[in-house]
């Protein structure tokens, strides 16, 4: 695993943030869930929230599950979400350079959102030097030592044989089936996302610190997926933190031209 993510070495993109402007970080919006009224009331609260930072964001990065389904058909997608879509189509418009890391409930993205809204797409952890700030981001799931079956059934989700059979399927049924038991895995899991046990028992905190093993000048280590606001210490010079959720914390990072990176909630 590690030895994968090493190659994200060899491709560190720059940006330099211009005095007076931030980045901002948020994740797992998981937008259609738990249902329509409740995600229209999160949507309406996101995008008041992004109306708020472009006043001074350089870039925004939205590190997964946006969505908690996405797939999308050749003249298909699901349907729904046309405030935030059209809030960040309005953004990058403005300039705002828009990055969303593809998370396990919207990994099925085939190019719409990059031609229709012209977001900027990643599909793995992705170095940045921002100011001269080397930062690790990434959705983070599947990161770190165990886990393997979860890591498995990606595999073949991610795959193009798997995509291309389950398109296949009439969009009426794909996307409600998808959907259904999107809903079922995050009811399951919801609880469990929310508990902070200790440093040992954090996948992505462990992954951290091993990677920092290797790579002693990441500065920040930004992850979504863990639906818990976190900031946890690596070293003198490093720290892992987590962008949290919008399901409960309403929570995001933001990062100013001074290097400093800290948790806030709207």
């Amino acid at each position: 695993m590690f030895c994968l993510y090493s190659r994200t070495m060899k491709n560190i993109e720059t940006i330099p943030l211009n005095p007076g402007k931030k980045i901002y970080f948020a994740s797992d919006f998981h937008l259609g869930t738990p249902n329509a009224k409740e995600s229209a009331s999160r949507e309406k609260r996101i995008v008041q929230w992004l109306d708020e930072i472009s006043k001074d964001a350089q870039a925004v990065f939205l590190l997964g599950d946006i969505f908690d389904f996405w797939f999308e058909y050749n003249h298909v997608v699901p349907k729904g979400y046309v405030r935030l879509l059209g809030k960040l189509a309005e953004m990058v418009d403005n300039g705002i350079d828009l990055r969303l890391f593809i998370g396990n409930h919207d990994l099925w993205t085939f190019g719409y959102l990059e031609r229709e809204i012209g977001l900027k797409i990643h599909y793995k952890p992705q170095l940045f030097k921002i100011n001269e700030t080397l930062c690790l981001i990434g959705h983070g799931d599947g990161l770190g030592f165990g886990d393997q079956g979860y890591k498995f059934i990606r595999k073949i989700f991610a795959g193009r044989f798997f995509q291309r059979l389950y398109a296949f399927l009439h969009p009426w049924i794909g996307i409600g089936l998808a959907s259904f038991f999107s809903r079922k895995s995050r009811a399951k899991t919801g609880k469990n996302d929310a508990i902070f046990e200790s440093n040992e028992k954090e996948a992505l905190y462990l992954f951290s610190k091993n990677y920092l093993k290797h790579h002693h000048n990441v500065t920040y280590f930004i992850f979504g997926h863990r639906h818990l606001p976190l900031e946890i210490k690596l070293s003198e010079t490093s720290t892992y933190f987590n962008t949290g959720d919008w399901l409960k914390y309403n929570s995001y990072l933001e990062l100013d031209a001074k290097k400093k990176l800290q948790t806030k909630t709207f």
